[in-house]
């Protein structure tokens, strides 16, 4: 990515460390949180979408730029609308070393046949659910390390924290989310792993053929 455009990126960043709601002040690691937050993306059944650029800015204000990022796989039992049971399989790549505060992420939507561009903060109050031990004794771990984001068709982006354990997962609501696309692109225009044009696969045209667009409520 070119300079100019770097440089546009962290002025987005900062200006939406400015208008988020409560970004805290930065606190030392505790002993019994883990060394690293994991963010992982999926899509619906045979909806697909591919993350293909990604900007975090932790909780103390560090920035990870990812060119390579995990999977974006579909979730054969997410049909027709999200549920809190569901994860993604994650994988080696999406992991910062504190909880993520702002997430700035490109993405093409093959489903819907464009480029998304979609940003983020996550509240002080969830910042601080993933610092801190959840009090639960589990054989897994006793932190909400996991965030877990869905793409679906129109845009659509849905957020949640994994649950430990055999929990359910635990659905946020952002306190900034803003996703564009077309001509609104700013830091994703021209960032696409399409450039010759959108295929569905078959998976894709037999699970879609007779349902109406966008194929569920997202």
């Amino acid at each position: 990515m070119e300079i100019t455009r770097l440089a546009g990126l962290l002025s987005v960043l900062a200006l939406t460390a400015c208008n988020g709601v409560g970004q805290p002040n930065a606190v030392a690691a505790k002993n019994d949180v883990p060394t690293e937050w994991k963010f992982d993306f999926f899509t619906p059944k045979a909806l697909p979408a591919l993350v293909t650029f990604a900007v975090v800015q932790d909780a103390d204000g560090t920035i990870y730029r990812f060119n390579t990022l995990n999977s974006t796989p579909d979730l054969p039992k997410v049909i027709d609308e999200w549920n809190d049971k569901d994860r993604a399989p994650g994988g080696y790549w999406n992991h910062v070393e504190r909880p993520p505060k702002h997430i700035l992420f490109c993405w093409d939507s093959i489903i819907d046949k464009k480029v998304y561009e979609t940003h983020l903060t996550l509240s002080a109050a969830v910042v601080e659910k993933m610092r801190s031990p959840s009090g639960k004794s589990d054989p897994y771990n006793n932190t909400y390390d996991t965030l877990l984001i869905g793409l679906a068709p129109e845009g659509k982006v849905a957020v949640w924290l994994q649950g430990i354990g055999f929990e359910p997962n635990y659905r946020l609501t952002p306190s900034v989310m803003k996703t564009v696309s077309g001509d609104k692109l700013n830091i994703c225009k021209g960032i696409t792993r399409f450039s010759n044009g959108y295929e569905y696969g078959k998976d894709t045209e037999d699970f879609i053929k007779g349902k109406k667009y966008p194929y569920g409520s997202w």
